[in-house]
């Protein structure tokens, strides 16, 4: 097993799990505070690296891409401090960081984990229920239903609507933009069949953020409802195969010609070694169906 403890938090790896624990220094962020410890399993790791400097270094974890969706939701745009994948390191433990770096690595290249990446989230998101309040209004999250409340900073015309609750099954896509510069953030639902190119100030499915210290809060309700929703690379659902039909010998009098006969039965073997190369045919069928063609021929 390999530990770090510091005080921006603890890191501890069992061979098979990384436990992140953000530390209660007053500069761990309240994002990762809220977040709490995250269990990420080795197969959902695509490397990790240590950066030194001067005064403190810098653990860092790169994850499959598409295996979290706090990172799906937030689109990489999680500054440094809210990371929770990054831990500062201070100079007398460097050493211990190489260490917990060398076990980690080990442990990839023994399991032959891929670094590429996946068609299912292999972390489960935020816990809910979760409420947070930013910006011109509130968003709570039960795992099923969405609800967006306003306040008194709210835009009048799009607070006239009153509350808004929105079920997972409608939601098609979450959108998460932190505030930057004099550019303001939002928290976006969007919506099927009601596509909308309203700025968030308007839109009834939109929180509007303005970088306030709560602000980064919003991004666990963005990635809550992402692991609830259709992960983007997962293959589409299965159609059933279409079995061919079945292969039957003509009566003697209406047989076609030997030679045309002849041909038409190779090019019938070659669809049914497509046909099981492709995994519409079983091996049973194949045969079956392979040796009632060779017994016509």
């Amino acid at each position: 097993m390999a530990e770090i403890i510091q005080k921006d938090g603890t890191w501890v790896f069992d061979g098979d799990t990384l436990r992140l624990t953000p530390g209660r220094d007053k500069n761990v962020s309240l994002l990762r505070r809220e977040l709490g410890e995250l269990a990420v399993p080795l197969h959902a790791l695509a490397g990790v690296s240590f950066e030194q400097g001067r005064k403190s270094g810098r653990l860092r974890l790169r994850l499959r891409d598409g295996a979290d969706p706090l990172l799906r939701a937030t689109g990489g745009k999680l500054t440094e401090p809210n990371d929770p994948y990054q831990l500062i390191v201070e100079s007398d433990r460097y050493g211990v960081a190489e260490y917990f770096v060398d076990e980690v690595r080990n442990a990839l290249l023994l399991d032959e984990v891929p670094s590429g990446a996946v068609d299912r989230y292999l972390l489960p998101g935020p816990a809910v229920p979760l409420s947070v309040s930013a910006g011109d209004g509130t968003a709570t999250f039960d795992g099923e239903h969405i609800r967006l409340e306003w306040n008194w900073k709210t835009e009048d015309a799009k607070a006239a609507a009153g509350p808004r609750s929105l079920a997972v099954a409608d939601i098609a896509g979450v959108e998460w933009h932190p505030a930057v510069g004099l550019e303001n953030g939002h928290l976006r639902f969007g919506v099927r069949h009601a596509p909308t190119k309203a700025p968030p100030k308007y839109d009834p499915n939109s929180v509007e953020l303005w970088g306030f210290r709560k602000d980064p809060l919003m991004a666990l309700v963005a990635a809550a409802v992402q692991a609830r929703l259709p992960h983007p690379a997962a293959p589409a659902a299965d159609v059933p195969p279409q079995r061919p039909k079945e292969i039957t010998t003509p009566p003697d009098d209406i047989a076609p010609p030997a030679e045309h006969d002849h041909d038409a039965q190779l090019r019938r073997l070659r669809e049914l070694g497509e046909l099981h190369q492709s995994g519409v045919l079983t091996d049973d069928e194949f045969a079956l169906a392979k040796q009632a063609v060779l017994k016509r021929m």
